[in-house]
C-alpha cells in the first residue's frame, strides 16, 4: 500500500498523459516547450559560371554617321626645352667682287662774276650781258667771253643778279635758251646817287641748258659798276638729279 506522499508524482505524470493526447491533430506532435528562433545560418557559396549562349543574330547595316562638329582648339603647350647648339657650319666660297659704287662725292657747279670798269658801250638789246671778271668759277661752267652759264649736272639752280643803277633806268631779262624766265626793272628818279635793283629765280636744267643776262630795252641800260659798286651775276646748283652726276663736274 502506498502512501499519499508516493502517489503524487504518479498522478502528475497520468495527467500529463492524458492532457497531451487530446492536443495531437493531424499527426502533429506539439512542442513539449516554446523555444526561441535560432541564429540565421551562413550564405552558401557562389555556384560555377554557367556555359556561354548561343550567338545572336546578326544585325542590318546602318547610314554612317554625320560628321562630328570640331572641337575647340586646345590650350598651346608649353615651350620644350631649348636643345643643344649645332655645329659650327663650313665657311661659304668667297664671292665675287662687287662693282664699284657710285661716288660719295656730291656735284658741284658754281659761279660768280661781274662787271668790269670799263666794259665800253651799253650792250645791245639782244645779246648777253658779259659780267667778264670771275669771281668764282672752279669748274669751268660760266664763260665770261660770252657771259654765258652752261649746265654741266642736271638739277635745280639758283640764278641772282645784282645791279647797279645809275643816273639811267634799267631793265634786264634773267635768259634760259633764249627765252624770257624773269624780268626786272628799275626807273630811274633823278637820284644823286647810285641805286640798286636785285632780282633772283630757281631753274631746273638739264645738261647743255643756257642761261644769261639781257638787256630788255635799249633805253633802260642802266648797268654800272665802279671801284665803289659792283654789278654781279652768280649761279650755284641747288640739288642733282643725277646720281652719278659728279663725273659732270
Amino acid at each position: 500500500r502506498m502512501n499519499p506522499h508516493q502517489l503524487w508524482p504518479l498522478s502528475l505524470f497520468i495527467f500529463l498523459l492524458v492532457s497531451s493526447s487530446n492536443q495531437i491533430e493531424d499527426n502533429q506532435i506539439p512542442s513539449l516547450c516554446s523555444g526561441q528562433p535560432g541564429i540565421p545560418g551562413s550564405p552558401g557559396a557562389h555556384g560555377s559560371p554557367g556555359l556561354p549562349g548561343r550567338d545572336g543574330r546578326d544585325g542590318r547595316d546602318a547610314a554612317p554617321g554625320e560628321k562630328g562638329v570640331k572641337g575647340d582648339l586646345g590650350e598651346p603647350g608649353m615651350s620644350g626645352a631649348r636643345g643643344d647648339r649645332g655645329d659650327r657650319g663650313e665657311p661659304g666660297e668667297k664671292g665675287d667682287r662687287g662693282q664699284p659704287g657710285e661716288c660719295a662725292v656730291a656735284p658741284k657747279s658754281a659761279f660768280s662774276a661781274k662787271l668790269s670798269e670799263s666794259r665800253g658801250a651799253p650792250t645791245p638789246v639782244g645779246e648777253a650781258v658779259r659780267f667778264d671778271v670771275a669771281l668764282l668759277n672752279e669748274q669751268g661752267h660760266y664763260d665770261a667771253e660770252t657771259g654765258r652759264f652752261t649746265c654741266r649736272v642736271p638739277g635745280v639752280y639758283y640764278f641772282a643778279v645784282h645791279a647797279t643803277v645809275y643816273r639811267a633806268s634799267l631793265q634786264f631779262d634773267l635768259m634760259k635758251n633764249g627765252h624770257v624766265v624773269a624780268s626786272y626793272f628799275q626807273y630811274y628818279g633823278n637820284w644823286p646817287k647810285p641805286a640798286s635793283l636785285s632780282g633772283g629765280s630757281l631753274l631746273h636744267l638739264v645738261p647743255g641748258d643756257q642761261v644769261w643776262v639781257q638787256m630788255g630795252l635799249s633805253e633802260y641800260s642802266g648797268f654800272y659798276s665802279s671801284q665803289k659798286t659792283d654789278s654781279t651775276f652768280s649761279g650755284f646748283l641747288v640739288y642733282s638729279d643725277w646720281k652719278n652726276s659728279a663725273v659732270f663736274a
